[in-house]
């Protein structure tokens, strides 16, 4: 490459007369390495924010989750959500008293969703258990919608069981709850005097227990 000497009142400038000229050269230079790296970069970038051809979904890497209920009053349904349309989670209650389990439905096109959370007290990691107190929540996500029992004396699990999955031996365990029950007494809404019944639910879910849930001090707490 041929660098023209810059010339003023027709006398040359000196040894100045590289120095502009060299810099906007290694300007080039440095642009040109820059963009020759930050290309795979970019390719990456957007290869990751690419929707998955088939994104991570369903409540239990074993395919059987499911959520089952009959709600009657200001809602009027009847639930039977599969494992594949399920989003579910759970794990010890605040407070160390019990276990709470959460299924999302299937999102509508809007946006909108609904979720029922289980807040089911006397019980614990890797235990069953018969008549246990429990309190349902219901909640309309993107209708500012919510329905709650508001204590564990309305509602009750017939049976609930524990079978332990995923890693064994590790500092997070994981289960697969299966259970049973009833609400004999509305879910209130949080605002306004609508009233839901939520005459008989059942389910299978997940919940994990980590190091920081053995340490908690047990004590009675509500959902």
């Amino acid at each position: 490459m041929i660098i023209p000497q810059l010339r003023s009142h027709g006398s040359p400038l000196g040894s100045h007369a590289l120095f502009i000229p060299a810099c906007l050269l290694q300007a080039c230079l440095l642009l040109s390495v820059f963009a020759l790296s930050a290309a795979p970069q970019a390719a990456e970038l957007a290869h990751t924010a690419k929707p998955s051809s088939a994104p991570a979904r369903g409540c239990l890497p074993s395919g059987n989750g499911y959520l089952r209920a009959r709600i009657r009053g200001a809602l009027d349904l009847d639930i039977d959500w599969h494992n594949a349309d399920l989003e579910c989670e759970g794990g010890a209650r605040p407070g160390g008293n019990g276990i709470r389990l959460s299924f999302a439905g299937p999102p509508r096109k809007d946006g909108r969703r609904m979720r029922l959370v289980f807040g089911v007290a006397d019980s614990g990691e890797g235990r069953g258990g018969r008549a246990l107190p429990t309190n349902v929540t219901l909640i309309l996500e993107g209708e500012q919608r919510l329905f709650s029992t508001r204590g564990d004396d309305k509602c009750t699990i017939d049976e609930l069981r524990q079978e332990r999955f995923g890693e064994l031996g590790g500092a997070n365990r994981s289960y697969r709850v299966v259970a049973r029950g009833f609400c004999t007494e509305p879910a209130s809404a949080l605002t306004g005097s609508e009233r839901i019944v939520v005459s008989r639910f059942d389910f299978a879910g997940r919940i994990l227990f980590t190091p920081q849930d053995a340490s908690e001090p047990p004590h009675r707490a509500q959902l």
